[in-house]
Order: C-alpha cells, then sequence, then structure tokens
C-alpha cells in the first residue's frame, strides 16, 4: 500500500511543538471493524494518544492493530464507533487534518522502474499545498534523514526490503508533520538501520511531533515509547505511560540462600504470594510486604542471606500477562 504523504499547508517551516497534556492527538471510542466474514478485527476499541507522546501500539501480529491504523487514517470505515485525529472526526472531518499527518501503512509502494529520487518527487507533485519550487530541497531532506541518499539514483526495484521501508518513510517525511503513524517502521530493516529508525522517532518527538508506532517488538518500544496502548484479539488490555505500567506491575523478591526451603518458609509466613524454591534460594511477589520487612524476618529467623534483590516484571513480561502469547523482543 502506498503510505499515506498528505499535502501540507506551510512546507517551509516546521509545525509547532505539540505541547505534552494538551488535547489527545488521537482517540478512539468503541471502534469496532467486523469483516463480512463475521471475523471481529477491532471490538470496542477506547484509544487515547496524548499529544507529545511516542506511543507504542502493541500486539501480537493479527491483533488488530493495523485495522485500527486504516480506520483511524479514515481509509476504511468501521463498523461502529468513532475517531478523532487531531481534533477532527475521521472519515467525515478528514480532509481538513490529514496534510498535517504523515503515515507508514503495511509495505510501502513505488513505482519500480523510477529511483527512489524520482518516486518521491512524483508523490510531492501530487500535493495540491506543496511548492514546487522547494520539492528538490524537500525530497533531498527526506532521503538523507532515512540514510537513502547514496541509494537515491538506484530503481526501486533494485531496492532490499529495508530500502524500501526507508523510502517509505521518507514519503512520510517529506512535509513537516504534528503525528507520524507508523506501522511497524523497522520490518525488513537490520539492526543498524533499527537503531536509525530509533534515533530518528526519538528525534522527531524532541521536535514536537506525536509518534504512533505500532509494533511487535519489545526492545523497539522500550527504547523510544513514553505511553503504551496493547491490544489482544481486537481489544484494548492496557494502556498508559511505561511509568504507569511499571508501577502496577507485581514487584518480586528475589533471595538468595543456601536454605531456600526456610526462606520460602518465611515469605509465606509474611503473606507473600507466588512463593517458589530454587536451587539457590526463593522467590515471591511482595504483596505490599516491604523488601526492609522481609529482609529483616529472614534474618531473624536465622536464614543465612547472600543476596536480596526486588524485580520488577519487565515489559515482556507484563504483555505476555496481558495478551497470552509471546513476542519477539529483538530484530
Amino acid at each position: 500500500m502506498t503510505p499515506t504523504a498528505a499535502p501540507a499547508t506551510a512546507p517551509a517551516t516546521a509545525p509547532p511543538p505539540v505541547r505534552a497534556g494538551g488535547p489527545p492527538a488521537l482517540v478512539t471510542r468503541g471502534l469496532t471493524k467486523r469483516f463480512r466474514s463475521g471475523q471481529i478485527a477491532v471490538d470496542g476499541l477506547d484509544l487515547v494518544v496524548p499529544a507529545g507522546s511516542v506511543f507504542g501500539f502493541l500486539g501480537p501480529n493479527g491483533s488488530g492493530k493495523t485495522t485500527t491504523i486504516r480506520m483511524v487514517l479514515g481509509l476504511v470505515a468501521p463498523t461502529s464507533g468513532t475517531a478523532e485525529l487531531l481534533g477532527a472526526p475521521v472519515p467525515g472531518a478528514a480532509t481538513a487534518v490529514l496534510h498535517r499527518v504523515g503515515a507508514l501503512i503495511e509495505g510501502p509502494a513505488f513505482h519500480p522502474y523510477l529511483s527512489g529520487r524520482a518516486n518521491l518527487e512524483r508523490l510531492d507533485a501530487a500535493d495540491a499545498l506543496a511548492d514546487p519550487r522547494t520539492t528538490r530541497r524537500r525530497v533531498g531532506r527526506a532521503l538523507e534523514r532515512v540514510g537513502l541518499t547514496a541509494a537515491a539514483g538506484k530503481r526501486y526495484r533494485a531496492y532490499s526490503l529495508g530500502m524500501r521501508q526507508r523510502l517509505g518513510l521518507a514519503a512520510a517525511l517529506l512535509h513537516p508533520r504534528e503525528l507520524l503513524v507508523l506501522d511497524e517502521p523497522t520490518n525488513g530493516l537490520d539492526p543498524q538501520g533499527t537503531r536509525e529508525v530509533r534515533a530518528l522517532v526519538r528525534e522527531l518527538a524532541a521536535e514536537g511531533a506525536t509518534v504512533f508506532l505500532s509494533s511487535h517488538l519489545l526492545s523497539e518500544v522500550e527504547q523510544v515509547c513514553t505511553h503504551v496502548g496493547i491490544l489482544r484479539s481486537g481489544r484494548l488490555v492496557a494502556q498508559g505511560s511505561l511509568a504507569e505500567l511499571g508501577a502496577a506491575a507485581e514487584q518480586r523478591l528475589l533471595v538468595a540462600t543456601s536454605e531456600p526451603e526456610r526462606a520460602a518458609a518465611v515469605l509465606v509466613s509474611l503473606g507473600c504470594g507466588g512463593v517458589e524454591r530454587h536451587g539457590d534460594g526463593a522467590g515471591a511477589v511482595l504483596d505490599g510486604v516491604t523488601p526492609e520487612r522481609a529482609c529483616a524476618a529472614l534474618v531473624a529467623a536465622g536464614v543465612p542471606v547472600r543476596g536480596l534483590a526486588v524485580r520488577r516484571p519487565s515489559l515482556e513480561d507484563t504483555f505476555v500477562s496481558l495478551t497470552g502469547e509471546g513476542f519477539d523482543v529483538d530484530q
């Protein structure tokens, strides 16, 4: 699918910074998509993407992420529910705001016999609000930002998957945007390319844009996102800032000791949950018990404590517990 590259109202200047705490950049209420087969791809989605955030939209493959994106951009009509993009209802008033939105959806598609530069120039020429006198500058800047300057003259059909993904990103960045919607932007990229995209996302956020990033790669989200929404089988199972999700996660106490049975018994007596024993110690969910209290109780009971640590579940642990499915944690 061709990446969304809508026109910009003021192509020569960057959009004003989007202040966190202002009106959300994207909101859905009860958004639902049911296909003719009866399959429900998205089920009653209530999503809020804060302005100025880097929002990670997470879920296993097939969980409804791309369908959601297509609906909020007005490319697919929802069965029920509503969506607002930069304060405007979609699809009703989409044309009023799409020039402020850049998007990369699924696999980008371009003319195979044209070069990367020529493809971007054609996209720019189709933009009624773009100044043709500055096309070359905009295209050159977009190619530079995604690391394709050296390959700009090569035909698209000769591009690797990673290069095609980079060109799709360049198309989304032809004009300054207040909101960037990126569906699996690191698909097909090698580790170096993935790092470069992460750096670009941080750069865009620092410039004031809101970035909505759909992914199933947890490492990608942990390194660049400020907020997340977790989708499972078309339903939103959690959303909030990474800090909020971390605070809600259960802390687990790990005790290193030569007497795991005795340590486990002490933890049970304190009211800790999920007590486990293993070869070199014991562990338990704190359930409101402070680490200091647990340590004092272990020492008072004569348990030889070699080490004590408090571990909060990783992002992977949290997401797997919410979705019941595994995620790819790296490229």
